[in-house]
């Protein structure tokens, strides 16, 4: 297919598409003897998902950098532009909540000029907020070996001591046949390949798409979409429960609450959500545990402890109560615990 077919396939101009060959995102095959480019299928694909980051507002260079992978297929690149898409969608969601709240200041007069101002700021934290997370941990290079190096035993402070024991609690969840269960940060898919015996739909979000790689080669049945705890790829209501285990310590404590607003908004009426993480009790075991260890010289585990962002489980069950949640947790050890909580009848 040639450029012109092609741009009128796509409803975009000749000259949008040769700027994009110019700055190296595409690469059409020339034809023997004259000028004209011949855009295959995958050419067709990858085009489309540059169009549509494009029109969420992502920077030529980061598009770039997500597409320079020459074995990504057509799954992948629907991935990449139903993420983008979702992230957008829960801007703009933002943004009307907010311009809803200001609707209503608009009947008071007292200080409304800095009501509204303080509006404006929550909303840019908040788009801040999911736009700034950075993967320091490089999961992408983790995924090939990650089932391998995980630390079962033999480590001073090891951060895996009771993982399988963890995992399968988790999987005690109650599901049914059908129900939809989504994975958050299903890494390999460890966790939600437990639920595919009870016949369960699982659905595994994670942001590394080298994770997903791995889980998808391990277990197939596993739908495998791009996302993140903040922008979770599915609309509202759509998931009879919400498991993670080991991925929520990955994001700072000001995002923790965030992600479970967002758990609930894709959780059904009665829905569950359970994780397993790395967390303390409270801020007062918190300082003890690291007392404990200064005491015993274990720099590791101080390290490790600074490295990520243990959760306080007191305030996770606070806000899961608060929302109108039943909670029950579990402790494995002195940094790993159990949230199970399910919300309540809303009507």
């Amino acid at each position: 297919m040639h450029i012109k077919e092609v741009a009128k396939q796509l409803n975009t101009t000749p000259r949008t598409i040769r700027f994009y060959e110019e700055k190296g995102l595409i690469t059409p095959r020339k034809e023997a003897g004259n000028e004209y480019h011949t855009f295959t299928d995958k050419d067709m694909l990858r085009l489309s998902t540059i169009l549509a980051l494009r029109e969420v507002g992502m920077p030529i260079n980061v598009i770039k950098g997500v597409l320079d992978n020459p074995d990504m297929g057509m799954n992948d690149y629907l991935n990449v532009q139903r993420s983008s898409l979702f992230e957008k969608w829960t801007e703009i969601r933002d943004m009307l909540h907010t311009i809803d709240q200001m609707i209503e200041k608009t009947s008071d007069d007292t200080d409304l000029n800095e009501t509204i101002f303080a509006l404006a700021r929550h909303l840019k934290s908040m788009k801040d907020l999911r736009k700034n997370w950075e993967d320091k941990w490089n999961f992408d290079d983790q995924a090939a070996g990650y089932d391998q190096n995980i630390k079962m035993a033999g480590y001073w402070f090891n951060v895996h001591q009771d993982y399988d024991k963890a995992l399968s609690k988790a999987a005690e969840t109650l599901l049914q046949p059908n129900d939809v269960c989504v994975d958050i940060g299903v890494g390999t898919g460890n966790l939600g390949a437990k639920f595919l015996e009870k016949n369960v739909r699982v659905v595994g979000v994670d942001q590394s798409e080298e994770m997903l790689k791995v889980c998808a080669e391990k277990h197939p049945e596993i739908e495998t979409r791009k996302g993140h705890f903040l922008a979770l790829p599915l609309f509202d209501n759509q998931a009879d429960a919400i498991v993670s285990s080991y991925a929520l310590h990955h994001i700072p404590d000001d995002e923790k609450l965030l992600a479970l607003e967002e758990m609930s908004r894709v959780l059904k009426d009665k829905g569950q959500i359970c994780i397993v993480d790395l967390m303390f009790l409270d801020e007062k075991h918190r300082s003890d545990m690291i007392s404990h260890f200064e005491e015993n010289g274990n720099h590791d585990a101080i390290d490790a402890i600074k490295d990520e962002f243990y959760a306080d489980q007191s305030k996770l069950t606070e806000w899961l109560t608060s929302t109108g949640y039943h909670v029950e947790t579990h402790e494995f050890n002195d940094i790993l615990s159990m949230i199970y909580a399910k919300r309540k009848t809303l009507s």
